[in-house]
């Protein structure tokens, strides 16, 4: 694994990352609900289904396709983090959850078994790849013909504050990160739909669609709470490693930035408007 053409990744999503994100599974579970259904409600998976769930992380994607297809059928969860897995094997127990399995894997180059699922989804999970063209070819070899695909990524910085605020406020208080490409793997590496369908239609796939999808996140607690949790797993995090902030710049960046997100509050809880990208395909 550590020397395949996404070992950066996988080193990132095993280290302390990784460890960050099993750490705050449950909220961030909670957070990114409606993108997930969002995915769900695409996939329309039938009971008795086998599904692919690529980027799985701590399993929640996983395990709402598994009540989906009910127990006839399976659901596979496959990351690039053993970390994670480690956080979705042990949630899949506790749910006493058998009709699920785990796998650690690059999905650029896994051998996934050829033509063994009808569906492939993923909550927030393939914009991560070297090379994307030859990571959807391979994962759509795991497919049976017809085979469909879902899978939900962000729209942009812009249209997402659950991004854009965090990076303002630690840009504010410590300066810019150094710029990068914006199609380099990263959270927002799939915003430019028309890119992404070129490279799903270069992947062999067909039927090939996409859209535009606004939801409110949920995140869990008081606005404070939730100021506290965006800054200390999103670009605010990272910009304060990289400008080697202290105590109090993350301080004052949690003050600013509950400040900002004080517009989200409402009497159900901290709501974020987020725009999404989902996008569909077929096996040919």
């Amino acid at each position: 694994m550590s020397e395949g053409p996404n070992r950066d990744q996988a080193e990132f999503w095993s280290s302390e990352s990784g460890n960050k994100w099993v750490e705050n599974a449950a909220a961030l579970d909670a957070a990114m609900a409606p993108a997930l259904d969002a995915v769900l409600e695409a996939a329309a998976l039938q009971p008795g289904e086998r599904v692919l769930d690529i980027g799985c992380g701590t399993g929640a994607s996983t395990l709402a396709a598994a009540a989906a297809v009910g127990p006839d059928g399976r659901v596979t969860g496959a990351d690039i983090s053993p970390v994670m897995l480690e956080g979705a094997r042990k949630r899949a127990a506790e749910a006493g959850c058998v009709t699920v399995d785990f796998v650690v894997a690059d999905a650029q180059t896994h051998g996934f078994e050829p033509g063994a699922f009808d569906a492939m989804i993923s909550r927030f999970g393939v914009m991560f790849f070297a090379d994307s063209v030859a990571a959807f070819a391979n994962m759509a070899t795991a497919m049976r013909p017809g085979g469909r695909m879902h899978f939900v990524c962000w729209s942009g910085l812009q249209e997402n504050p659950w991004f854009s605020l965090p990076r303002q406020v630690a840009i504010d208080r410590l300066g810019a990160p150094e710029p990068a490409n914006p199609r380099a793997p990263g959270p927002m590496a799939f915003a430019e739909r028309d890119y992404v369908t070129g490279i799903l239609e270069q992947a062999g796939l067909a039927e090939v669609h996409s859209q535009e999808v606004s939801v409110d996140l949920t995140p869990l607690g008081t606005v404070e709470e939730v100021a506290k949790f965006a800054a200390h797993v999103g670009p605010a995090s990272r910009i304060l490693k990289e400008k080697e902030g202290s105590a109090e710049d993350a301080r004052v960046i949690v003050e600013a930035l509950s400040e900002k997100m004080q517009a989200f509050a409402t009497p159900d809880g901290v709501r974020v408007p987020a725009t999404l990208n989902l996008y569909s395909a077929i096996r040919a």
